[in-house]
Order: structure tokens, then C-alpha cells, then sequence
């Protein structure tokens, strides 16, 4: 199991590494406490409320992101603009 941790760990910093993301927030289980650098580590239930909040947000107000739908693109490329399109009003406007 470790090992699946440690490759999926190192597979996401790698693609987050040209944000420049300072610090990651999670619950206090096992695995993030190997994986993610204690100076860069958030725990507390705080902040795990927060994200799955913002999860259920986006579930109910765009369909696509919720299981059992007929509202799906097929086309990755519509998917993702409208993910975008939702992010950048909800959360910058």
C-alpha cells in the first residue's frame, strides 16, 4: 500500500509543482503524514470541512460531476470549460 501512496503522492506534487502551492490541508490520516512534507502539512477537521463542502457545491450545481446523469460530455475538452467556466464564477466573482 505504501508504495501506491508514495507513486500517486509523487505523480500529484508533480503536476501541482508550477502553482507554487504553499500548503495542503487533509485529515490526519497515515498516509499524508508520510507523504506530504511536514512544514507544507495542514491538519484539523477545519480544513478538511471546508474542501468537501466546496465538493458538494460543485456536485449539485454542475450535474456532470455527479454519478447516474444524463447530463455528461463526451467531449473532455466541453467538460473541462464548463468545470472552468463554474470555478471561475463561484469562486471569483
Amino acid at each position: 500500500m505504501k508504495n501506491t501512496c508514495s507513486t500517486n503522492w509523487k505523480h500529484h506534487q508533480a503536476l501541482l509543482t508550477p502553482f507554487n502551492i504553499s500548503m495542503i490541508t487533509s485529515d490526519d490520516w497515515g498516509s499524508y503524514g508520510r507523504e506530504v512534507p511536514k512544514d507544507k502539512h495542514l491538519t484539523g477537521k477545519i480544513f478538511t470541512q471546508w474542501i468537501e463542502r466546496n465538493n458538494l457545491t460543485l456536485r449539485t450545481r454542475i450535474k456532470r460531476l455527479a454519478r447516474k446523469t444524463i447530463c455528461f460530455s463526451r467531449s473532455v475538452e466541453i467538460h473541462e470549460k464548463v468545470i472552468g467556466t463554474f470555478i471561475e464564477k463561484h469562486m471569483f466573482y
